[in-house]
């Protein structure tokens, strides 16, 4: 059984027991967030996609930790005129853990 998921502006298929990184959500760690946006549930073969939500379907998930991604260097340079700009950026994460898909 998975899903897909939207969580933070971003789309994730989902199993039991997964850990997943997304962009920082507003919750403490340990504390159990309940994720309602479900866009598609398969259950052995049986397939729910949702208009645009499946109605009634949510994801509990656990926050694991709070982190701080890879550095990601921006260079930016325009040839022969001197310019150059070096930009570095880290995203910051959280690391959840999928407890139970729920049907409704």
């Amino acid at each position: 059984m998975f899903a897909i998921v939207e969580i933070a502006g971003q789309q994730f298929r989902v199993v039991k027991d997964q850990k997943v990184y997304v962009h920082r959500l507003d919750a403490e760690e340990g504390a159990d967030v309940e994720l309602s946006n479900v866009l598609l549930v398969d259950n052995d073969g049986k397939v729910q996609v949702g208009n645009p939500a499946v109605k009634g379907a949510k994801i509990s998930a656990r926050v694991l930790s709070h982190l701080k991604g890879d550095k990601v260097l921006v260079f930016k340079k325009k040839r022969r005129k001197g310019y150059q700009k070096l930009n570095g950026h880290r995203q910051y994460l959280t690391q959840i853990q999928i407890q139970d898909i729920i049907l409704g």
